[in-house]
């Protein structure tokens, strides 16, 4: 029998030449011997399912090499450019180009930004983060932008080892940092404060989603 891995590896290879496409699936369907339905009930969704399901697999080696990381004496900013940086180095760079394009469609932009914020999200929990206010919004938001940024950057990086790819990001997260140091002298204004007591009593309500953080 035929799972969604055993699927999905043999796709691939395919994936490299046609993209994300109806074409990679019927290929690997001939190769494996399988049937359009036998596809169907794994992909229901087609292509879009297959590449997602290749992104939660990167997402599953980046949080499971995360957690094996020696950490020890990072700053809090390095353990989150390590996450990132894990998360590209088990990714293909072509298959993730391929994928750009396909999510790049209209129909599929949404898919495309939840699985960015996945990833983000995925970084996060793996990092023991326990927000549940506004800020586990924020966080997480932020991160996004940082991945998807480096992404691109990533996606044109000839250097050695990307190394410039490397040097990029630790200048997003260093514009990250700044941002944070900016908010936390915010929050202890005067300004703030009476807002916070005023209109600004809304974001005390604001929650992060239930589950959020189980089963990272």
């Amino acid at each position: 029998m035929v799972d969604k891995d055993r699927f999905l590896d043999t796709a691939l290879g395919h994936v490299v030449f046609d993209g994300w496409s109806e074409v990679a699936m019927r290929a690997a369907a001939d190769e494996l011997g399988i049937s359009e339905e036998a596809v169907k009930a794994l992909f229901p969704r087609g292509p879009v399912d297959m590449a997602l399901a290749y992104h939660q697999r990167g997402d599953d080696e980046m949080a499971a090499r995360l957690r094996a990381a020696d950490m020890e004496g990072l700053r809090y900013r390095d353990r989150i450019a390590l996450g990132v940086r894990l998360r590209l180095e088990v990714a293909d760079r072509e298959l993730v180009r391929r994928g750009m394009a396909l999510f790049a469609l209209p129909q599929y932009a949404a898919l495309g930004s939840a699985a960015i914020w996945g990833t983000a999200d995925r970084i996060w929990n793996t990092l023991g983060d326990s927000s549940r206010d506004i800020n586990w919004y924020t966080k997480r938001a932020t991160l996004s932008a940082v991945y998807s940024a480096t992404v691109l950057f990533w996606l044109g990086d000839e250097s050695e080892g990307s190394a410039e790819t490397w040097a990029f990001l630790d200048r997003r997260i260093e514009d990250v940092m700044r941002f944070e140091q900016f908010k936390g002298r915010m929050r202890e204004s005067g300004l703030f404060q009476a807002f916070m007591r005023g209109p600004g009593r809304v974001l005390d309500g604001v929650r992060a989603p239930r589950g959020a953080g189980s089963g990272q």
